[in-house]
């Protein structure tokens, strides 16, 4: 398997762009790379000299991962483009190289289901367990990955079934979410298309989906790029540094990335 460039690591810095609560499937190699699989591809991204190579699985789709990178955005004139105050200045400067994933939109909801009261590395963990019990192999490297299993697969499932997972009340919801989206009572294309706030109200009617995870969704999932979460590192960031009552609707239609800055920035400990 041949090496692809890709982009600049200015463009596309692998670590704070896999290392920012945003996707929960791509996994730092001894040697500074990240594995991970997107779909039915599996790939090593790694930055040599600051410039990024891809190895996939299959044949070359360069399209189809400048896709998911978002390459066709700039966002370093998004980044500069933020101006609410110093904090948030320091925020965009550390986190550049940060891109908001095009990741499947089923996978980020069930992600985030999964994420509810937990920290990354056990929401890896489950993750992982949930994509090599029920989804499909891929060789990779002489490695056997797993792909994320679809909503169908899920759906025929019982929690009883998702016990292996250790998900706890997690795995009533993700069966919910499942049944929901595999009878086309939620459309995630759809929604994807819409308004936001029916996005998130759409997402909301599954069980256990409250405005945080729904808010995560609608982001990293269906791309609705002014979307901002908010949980205790970011409720943490708007109270020590922003104006009260800060409104994040100000930011604009890019305020999910400086949700990201704030985040990864305000867990980095830089910050204190």
């Amino acid at each position: 398997m041949d090496k692809i460039h890709l982009c600049s690591a200015k463009e596309l810095d692998i670590v704070k762009t896999f290392e920012c609560g945003q996707c929960f499937r791509w996994n730092a190699q001894e040697d500074g790379s990240y594995i991970g699989v997107v779909g039915e591809m599996a790939a090593r991204l790694e930055d040599l000299d600051g410039e990024v190579y891809i190895t996939q699985s299959g044949l070359p789709n360069i399209a189809a991962w400048q896709e998911y990178f978002d390459m066709s955005l700039d966002y370093a004139l998004v980044g500069a483009s933020f101006n609410v105050g110093e904090y948030l200045r320091r925020c965009a400067e550390f986190g550049a190289g940060i891109r908001i994933l095009r990741q499947d939109k089923w996978e980020a909801l069930c992600s985030f289901i999964i994420s509810q009261c937990n920290n990354i590395p056990r929401i890896k963990k489950i993750v992982e367990t949930l994509c090599e019990r029920f989804g499909n192999e891929i060789s990779f490297e002489g490695k056997t990955l797993y792909t994320f299993p679809s909503a169908a697969r899920i759906a025929q499932l019982t929690p009883e079934d998702l016990a292996p997972l250790h998900s706890g009340y997690r795995a009533a919801y993700i069966i919910d979410a499942a049944k929901k989206i595999a009878a086309g009572e939620i459309d995630l294309d759809k929604l994807a298309r819409q308004d936001t706030a029916k996005a998130r109200a759409a997402l909301m009617s599954i069980s256990g989906v409250g405005a945080k995870v729904a808010n995560c969704a609608v982001l990293f999932g269906l791309h609705h790029m002014h979307a901002f979460p908010v949980d205790v590192w970011i409720k943490r960031a708007l109270t020590e540094h922003f104006p009260k009552n800060f409104d994040p609707a100000t930011l604009g239609d890019y305020a999910g990335l400086a949700q990201q800055y704030i985040f990864y920035y305000a867990r980095s400990g830089e910050s204190a």
